[in-house]
């Protein structure tokens, strides 16, 4: 756990706070592994995983509903100031974002079950393609803000705000090829739309990913970038 979130006269507040921490990376966690459950449905034709992922949306919720009570308690008992109140504040924020993450992951498993579990011809590896692509992207930037969101290092947190938003310009490709593919068969129209909302999906996932990261970087150094041109962090942080 952070050093951040240690030190306190109060050394219950402490145990309030990794406590807070600990639900965050849980929930996290849990949205890491929805989402990777989604993806394998689509890559594997894998049924089973796509209703898991539905049968566990509720356990999403509950750990929403449970961290914000937990927020609720603390700003209610403690009044939090200075560091403590941007911690507990980024950490209100990320649940908002993990719980979308989750509702993301449901949506493609939905539209797994859609696509593979009827009798209608399956779409051919070609369309699925970006998909693929997107779909590995958006899990290893989860995967990074998941990390940093439980390790809290500033210094990895700007390298991944600095790094290139690949997602946003595989979405753009995808749609130009998807079009390219309707126009040759227009057969390929009910599957262009699975497709393009799948793709709208993962893409969504590696927004809320970066938000998990503004996030982390909000709590190391109270640096908000929401919102804002991030180029100077990134030529201080290179120089």
């Amino acid at each position: 756990m952070s050093y951040l979130l240690e030190g306190h006269t109060v050394k219950r507040y402490d145990g309030n706070l990794n406590q807070l921490h600990m639900q965050i990376i849980q929930m996290a966690g849990l949205a890491l592994d929805q989402t990777r459950l989604a993806l394998r449905a689509l890559k594997d034709e894998d049924l089973g995983a796509a209703r898991r992922v539905n049968e566990r949306e509720k356990e999403m919720d509950n750990d929403e509903l449970k961290i914000d009570e937990m927020i609720v308690n603390l700003i209610a008992t403690r009044s939090p100031v200075a560091l403590d109140l941007r911690v507990i504040m980024a950490f209100s924020k990320s649940v908002i974002d993990l719980e979308r993450i989750g509702d993301l992951a449901s949506r493609i498993a939905a539209i797994s079950l859609n696509i593979y579990d009827n009798e209608n011809n399956d779409p051919s590896s070609q369309l699925m393609r970006d998909v693929f692509v997107m779909g590995r992207r958006a899990t290893e930037l989860l995967e990074n803000a998941v990390e940093v969101l439980d390790s809290l290092d500033q210094t990895k947190a700007q390298q991944l705000l600095c790094e290139r938003d690949e997602l946003d310009e595989d979405f753009r490709s995808a749609l130009r090829r998807l079009t390219t593919f309707v126009m040759e068969d227009s057969r390929n129209v009910g599957h262009a739309i699975n497709i393009v909302l799948i793709l709208k999906s993962f893409e969504r996932i590696g927004e809320h990913s970066r938000n998990l990261v503004e996030q982390a970087l909000y709590i190391t150094n109270g640096t908000d970038v929401r919102h804002q041109d991030i180029s100077a962090l990134c030529a201080t942080d290179n120089e």
